[in-house]
């Protein structure tokens, strides 16, 4: 059972920035992704810094802490330039990265680079194609590919990931082809429940629809030969019916994190409190729960 976090990229590195990773490891968090975006949401009109270069010098202050994205998407990514970042990256922080991917949405990063936002179906067709090519981009030295949306052309990553054979891919999937991706590529598969159920429903509701998510896996990993049991799950909090609330208390938080353990989730991720926005919280409470909430579940 891992306990990690994410840490919006919303303070100047210099002013704080630098000082949340480096409490993030003191906490002893297993994880601390941040957002790829090229801004998000609520956030939209403030301060937002790069993933790649944040994490980075994230890379170069800690030690142990693993570090990834949660998540990246094709909306304004190609895999050739992104692989190569991601082996500099993975070079940089000694092989603790983790890349984590989706298929993207239709937020501002949908339209920033001036094209029309994709429709669902397009969004999974270019999510079908990125991932296999950017597999490939990160585990042979030379790659050609001439794809319906993705081309490469004699791409050189050499030496390749510290990590072997590449570093671990944390795949965000719910549809059938989204879940089939993680299967077949996903060391990890992460979800952050059903959006339709996160809006209206319940915590009990979000649990059975999560299950249901579960099932689905399982079968998209005995489709093609693998032991579902490989795949750690990953749930990114904050979104379903529960909200803000896990974070309320510790009692609270190893309440909800036992439910979903029980589930047969491998790893749990809380955001970091941000004053004045969805995701504000006591600290002080979330400093409890990175200390003391991993001991009461493994109880």
């Amino acid at each position: 059972m891992r306990l990690s976090t994410v840490i919006l990229p919303v303070r100047p590195w210099h002013d704080g920035g630098r000082d949340q990773w480096l409490r993030a490891e003191q906490l002893g968090f297993h994880t601390a992704y941040t957002y790829d975006h090229l801004s998000w949401r609520t956030f939209r009109d403030g301060p937002w810094y790069g993933a790649v270069p944040t994490l980075t010098a994230a890379a170069a202050a800690t030690e142990r802490l693993r570090l990834g994205t949660l998540v990246t998407s094709p909306n304004f990514r190609h895999p050739v330039t992104l692989a190569k970042e991601l082996i500099s990256l993975d070079d940089i922080s000694g092989g603790r990265i983790t890349l984590g991917i989706g298929a993207g949405g239709i937020g501002f990063d949908a339209t920033a680079l001036g094209q029309e936002a994709w429709t669902p179906r397009e969004r999974a067709d270019r999510f079908a194609e990125f991932v296999p090519l950017l597999d490939r981009l990160l585990t042979e030295g030379g790659v050609t590919h001439e794809g319906t949306f993705y081309s490469a052309v004699e791409a050189r990553n050499i030496p390749g990931c510290v990590q072997r054979p590449r570093l671990p891919f944390a795949i965000a999937a719910t549809g059938p082809r989204g879940l089939k991706l993680a299967a077949g590529y996903g060391q990890a598969w992460v979800t952050t429940g059903d959006p339709k159920v996160n809006e209206t429903g319940t915590p009990e509701q979000s649990r059975e629809a999560i299950r249901v998510q579960l099932d689905k896996l399982s079968k998209a990993c005995a489709d093609i030969g693998r032991d579902e049991a490989d795949l750690e799950k990953i749930l990114l909090t904050g979104f379903t019916p529960d909200r803000g609330r896990p974070l309320e208390s510790l009692d609270a938080f190893v309440d909800f994190a036992g439910r979903h353990f029980a589930l047969g989730f491998s790893e749990i991720v809380v955001h970091a409190p941000i004053p004045d926005s969805d995701f504000a919280a006591d600290q002080a409470v979330f400093e409890q729960i990175a200390t003391e909430a991993p001991a009461q579940l493994r109880r």
